[in-house]
């Protein structure tokens, strides 16, 4: 367990940087957005009501994961309940949610992002769009954990994108990855119907990514005769 009394200091600065972050690259508006992470049974999360661009460490609230609040001077974001819904659910150390333009708009067509790039299998393959309900709401919370059961983002109907991952780092280049893949979607769609990749076509994909170590850098062997 974390001490009550751990220094959050860098967890804090991590995740109002990752905010500000997430506002600079077009993924949030205003205070549409929320970003925690956890550290033990401990949980950093933006506050509610923050315009996430303007984010720093002192908007940031720790709380422990039955949502009580153990240090800072803002409440945490409306949305809390489903951050601490996705730490009960998994081993997830970072979450992301994020209001994506590209994603919302798959959102208002679909009920799922088939799965139409091999860098999807990334996130689980094809991606859910958990039903609208209202933010903050118990009914949200409940439909977007199932939503990203077995996967690492998932679409919130009508709202946003959520995205999870071991760091923030990945989280967010989990909630980028779904911003892509849905722009892709949205364009195809625009042309004709998309195609999405067989099952016999993943499993192809995920065999080469064994065997090749695919997504790891590799260094070139020494050359043994210099």
């Amino acid at each position: 367990m974390t001490p009550r009394n751990a220094d959050f200091t860098l967890p804090r600065a991590a995740v109002a940087a990752a905010a500000r972050r997430l506002a600079a690259d077009g993924l949030v508006i205003g205070t549409a957005g929320n970003v925690s992470c956890r550290q033990g049974d401990l949980v950093a999360v933006t506050a509610t009501g923050l315009a996430l661009a303007a984010a720093e460490p002192e908007h940031v609230t720790v709380i422990d994961l039955n949502g009580t609040i153990i240090d800072g001077d803002w409440q945490p974001t409306s949305e809390v309940e489903l951050h601490l819904g996705v730490y009960q659910d998994s081993e997830a150390a970072a979450v992301v949610h994020t209001h994506s333009p590209n994603a919302i708009a798959l959102s208002l067509v679909r009920d799922e992002l088939p799965c139409i790039h091999y860098q999807q299998l990334l996130l689980g393959g094809a991606i859910r769009v958990a039903p609208f309900a209202a933010f903050g709401t118990t009914e949200l919370a409940s439909s977007v954990r199932e939503a990203l059961r077995d996967k690492s983002a998932a679409i919130m109907a009508n709202h946003g994108a959520v995205a999870v991952g071991p760091t923030l780092d990945a989280a967010i280049a989990n909630v980028h990855l779904v911003e892509w893949i849905s722009g892709i979607y949205l364009t195809a769609a625009a042309a004709g119907s998309p195609r999405a990749l067989e099952a016999e076509q993943q499993q192809s994909v995920l065999a080469a990514t064994l065997s090749r170590g695919y997504g790891s850098t590799v260094a070139l062997e020494a050359d043994r005769n210099r």
